[in-house]
């Protein structure tokens, strides 16, 4: 066995939404080790600037890479819209992200051809999904901005009347358009199902990237011969963020289950991890 096929599985987000990608990856990859940063510090990255995101993120992947992982998943939209490129081409590992997944599923989902995506004002804004679907130009798209949701999300609301008129309006204009099928353009929204499908309906295929995210992952580990043998010892995983632990850890063991006991996870504040962030 090499010592990279050891390495972790670098995992970054803005915050916690990040967590349903790294819940994904720890199911399907059991004998993987995870090394998760949220950069708790600056969310949520959705209503910054598109620059100011890209600056912040690479910060925080470059000392993920130096860490010592053999992959990066940038488990962020706003992030991925906006450096994806970039960390392609800075890091020697390699990186996968969750914008392509979850359109590759939205077409082969829609029924009707008409597909909604919402998402943070930074990933609307940078008509990622819009370039992403142009390889499928017979779709009809319907984008829509959810800069609330993050927020309700991280401070641990996922159900509730003010939550609840939120998402109706925000989901109008995809209603309005008669999609059948909803990309989940955020990893913070799979913690809003619930109220998502009560407003859209059982008709409606909600598409959350982490499963697929997760698919690309194993795909990517196996062409490059970088699984962790099954024959070792049962990987340890760390999840770090750059701000509060406390709220992290209340969050994180709410997204990763009962079943991932403290014996396997470190759940730590790291403190801020990036060089000249902008404040």
């Amino acid at each position: 066995m090499s010592l990279e096929q050891d390495l972790p599985i670098g995992i970054f987000d803005s915050g916690v939404g990040g967590l349903t990608v790294a819940r994904a990856v720890l199911d399907q990859l059991p004998h993987e080790a995870v090394h998760y940063v949220g950069d708790t510090a600056h969310a949520p990255y959705g209503p910054k600037p598109i620059a100011e995101v890209r600056r912040l993120a690479l910060d925080v992947l470059d000392r993920i890479v130096e860490s010592g992982v053999k992959m990066l998943v940038i488990a962020c939209n706003s992030a991925s819209a906006a450096m994806l490129r970039d960390a392609r081409e800075r890091y020697d590992v390699p990186v996968v992200e969750v914008i392509q997944p979850a359109v590759r599923r939205a077409v082969r989902a829609t029924r009707n051809g008409r597909v909604g995506v919402i998402g943070t004002r930074a990933t609307i804004s940078s008509r990622a999904y819009e370039d992403a679907f142009a390889a499928a130009p017979h779709l009809a798209l319907t984008a829509t901005a959810c800069p609330a949701f993050v927020e309700f999300v991280e401070r641990g609301i996922t159900s509730g009347p003010e939550l609840l008129t939120a998402a109706r309006g925000y989901l109008e204009p995809a209603i309005a358009a008669d999609v059948d099928t909803l990309v989940l353009g955020c990893t913070h929204y799979p913690l809003l199902m619930a109220v998502l499908r009560s407003v859209v309906g059982d008709d409606v295929t909600l598409v959350s990237s982490a499963e697929e995210t997760a698919f690309d992952v194993y795909r990517e580990l196996a062409t490059r011969e970088l699984l962790r043998p099954d024959d070792r010892p049962q990987p340890r995983h760390r999840f770090t963020s750059t701000g509060d632990s406390v709220a992290f850890r209340r969050l994180a063991q709410r997204f990763l289950g009962p079943q991932l006991g403290p014996q396997l996870v470190d759940v730590e504040e790291t403190g801020p991890l990036y060089l000249g962030a902008l404040r």
